[in-house]
Formats: structure tokens, sequence, C-alpha cells
């Protein structure tokens, strides 16, 4: 089965200083790859890179080496209609569930700036609107509150369902419940899991919990000393 998201070989390599360059390696070599209706599980300590590898697979930054592979196609290749499809199927969700939310806009703004800008015609966001909610267990009273109004359990489903609404094959979920209480992390956790089984999602799960990953995974990868290790 072609794999919906690949990356081969992946390198990435900061610079600093101005006259004198120095260069240091993040990691090298890296491949792997997410499949439709399974998670892969990556760990590793702080610092290594997770959250830069996971940059690079979502294409919003470039790898020193190697390439990035969408339903087989160098996503550096991708023109037209076949990059709009791209950015939407494969999205990110970041640790800070209230931060990828505009503090000063509504929850019924928010995801209708994402309809608008899907050109979803006005007569279907109510209805598009709702069926998001329903899809991540809220309810339409929280529609008039603002991200600072409710809790960081229902501000992560708020931006799950936001996603969802682009219709995503691959969700790169970049520590999604480190930032929430125990009993929380285990709700969007389970949330997770049933998009996953109803959607047919892939996901790259990155955590530094292995309790999570162990919940999460179908495979697992740890990201150390600039390569990786199958486990």
């Amino acid at each position: 089965m072609l794999a919906l998201l690949a990356g081969k070989d992946l390198g990435k390599i900061y610079e600093s200083g101005l006259i004198f360059k120095k260069q240091s390696l993040l990691f090298r070599d890296i491949s792997l790859e997410i499949e439709e209706g399974k998670t892969l599980g990556l760990m590793g300590p702080s610092g290594t890179g997770k959250t830069t590898l996971g940059l690079i697979m979502a294409g919003l930054e470039r790898p020193t080496s190697g390439h990035v592979c969408h339903r087989g196609k160098d996503i550096e290749d991708l023109k037209g209609k076949e990059l709009i499809a791209f950015r939407r199927q494969v999205q990110m969700v970041f640790q800070d569930p209230q931060g990828s939310l505009n503090p000063r806009k509504s929850i019924e703004r928010s995801i209708h700036e994402v309809l608008n800008l899907l050109s979803i015609p006005r007569r279907e966001w109510q209805e598009r609107t709702k069926d998001a909610l329903e899809k991540v267990g809220l309810s339409e009273e929280l529609l008039c509150r603002y991200p600072g109004q409710i809790s960081g359990g229902q501000c992560q489903r708020v931006a799950l369902g936001r996603v969802l609404l682009l219709r995503p094959k691959v969700m790169i979920l970049d520590e999604p419940t480190s930032a929430l209480d125990i009993s929380v992390q285990a709700q969007i956790l389970n949330l997770l899991k049933d998009l996953q089984r109803d959607m047919g999602l892939g996901y790259l799960l990155i955590s530094h919990q292995p309790e999570v990953i162990g919940f999460m995974a179908h495979e697992k990868m740890i990201l150390k000393d600039g390569i990786s290790y199958s486990k």
C-alpha cells in the first residue's frame, strides 16, 4: 500500500554566524511513512528535532537533504491542484491549544474563517459548523465564546474541529495533550482514536510521554543523537 505521506533520507542542518559559519547537525538519514488509519509515534529527548521533523513532513520547513512525498510525489514538485490538495490533506496540530486560536475572535468566527477560505457557500456554514463541533464532541453553545473563556481541552477540540473542516488525510500531532490535565488528556486521545477509526486518518504523533505513545501508536520511532531507531 502506498503511504499517504513519506519522508526519505531526511536531514536538517542549521547554520549560525554572520561571517564564520558554523553548522549544527540536527538529524540525518531519517525515513518514515504515515499510512491510512495508522499512528506512527515519534519520541526522543528534548532538542533532538522532533518538532522540526514534523514541520518538514507538513511542508512548513524544508529539509537540508532528502525529500517528502505525498501519495508518491515529491512535495517540492507539486503545483496547482496537487499542491492545494497536499496543503489541505496534511495538517499539523500544535501543543498549545489556546495559542492555535486568535484570542480576539469568537469560536464561531474562527470556524467561519476556515469555511470562507474553502469558498463554502454561506448558506452551508451553519450546518458545516454544527457537523464539525459534533465530530469533536462540542456544543453549539460555545460558538459565542472566546478562547480565553473555554477550557484547554475545549480549545484543543475546537482546533481539531477546524482542521477537520479541511478534510485531512494526515494529521501531524505535536504534543497535542501535554498542556492538558491528565483526565482531559485521556478524553482527547480517545477522541483522536475515534476520529482515526471513523475517517481513516494517518497520524504522526510526537510526544515525550511513553504512555501516550503506547496507547496511540501502531509503530514507534525514537529520534536521538541525530538518527532514528525503530521500537
